[in-house]
């Protein structure tokens, strides 16, 4: 009888109270890694997927990896537009720095048509090189907000930095149906090819309601006007001078002007 006292109750519980918090702890630490690779790996599948390097749905890792090769990853200033040397890529986390006030800047309400709040400073990219080692696409992040989300994903180019060659968004908690479309392979096909910018300079790639009928259009999304929206604000926002326009003018469309 002497056991069922209540002091040794609570002993008892709070003794497999810490022995359960130490295992989680310390299967946390060890799948750490694990988790680690295979976001990386989701990551890498999806900038293969919107370059154009495979068509192919389900890529073994070992795919994932050789085909990662022949992209090269960079680290750009945004205010600049210019490649940052002696930057370690590998740990950076791009959308905690986008939170990090010292690291990113506020944008107004002018600015912010992509309602993300604040934009980092600094952010990667992927160049996509052929089997002569020439520039074939640029794959850049985007996000921006929809109906009920930020919606994050990938744009390419082609290497005259003014075609579309795919999109792809991989988080996001849009409508399945509506804004969810967002993940419609048919939909994302539909990119391919689409002008970015006029002979003037100007940014003319938009997300349409209803039907595309022009070059530079693309078919808006049925039943979800305000995700269609969003899509077409980031567009403009991640295009423009906030965005990568300063990097796409001087290391894509320089170049094919010389």
């Amino acid at each position: 009888m002497a056991n069922d006292r209540p002091s040794q109750t609570i002993l008892v519980a709070f003794m497999l109270c810490i022995f359960c918090s130490l295992s989680v702890s310390l299967f946390a630490v060890m799948l750490r890694s694990a988790q680690d690779r295979n976001k990386l790996l989701d990551k890498q599948k999806n900038i293969i997927a919107v370059s154009g390097l495979s068509e192919k749905g389900d890529l073994a890792n070992e795919e994932i990896e050789q085909l990662f090769e022949s992209i090269k990853t960079f680290a750009i200033d945004l205010d600049t537009g210019e490649k940052i040397d002696d930057f370690n890529i590998e740990t950076y986390n791009q959308k905690k720095v986008s939170k990090t006030p010292d690291l990113s800047i506020p944008l107004n309400d002018a600015e912010d048509i992509a309602a993300i709040g604040r934009r980092e400073n600094i952010s990667l990219v992927y160049e996509v090189y052929d089997a002569n080692e020439e520039l074939d696409a640029v794959v850049i992040p985007i996000r921006g907000y929809g109906l009920w989300s930020t919606l994050y994903g990938f744009l390419s180019l082609e290497n005259d930095g003014t075609t579309v060659r795919g999109i792809t968004f991989y988080d996001h908690a849009e409508t399945p149906g509506l804004g969810g479309e967002v993940d419609n392979l048919k939909w994302k096909a539909s990119w391919k090819g689409k002008q970015v910018f006029s002979t003037d300079d100007e940014i003319v790639i938009t997300v349409v309601k209803g039907r595309a009928s022009q070059a530079n259009e693309v078919d808006g999304l049925a039943g979800a006007t305000i995700t269609t929206r969003g899509v077409d604000n980031m567009l403009q926002f991640w295009l423009g001078d906030k965005g990568y326009k300063k990097y796409i003018d001087k290391h894509l469309r320089n170049e094919q002007k010389t």
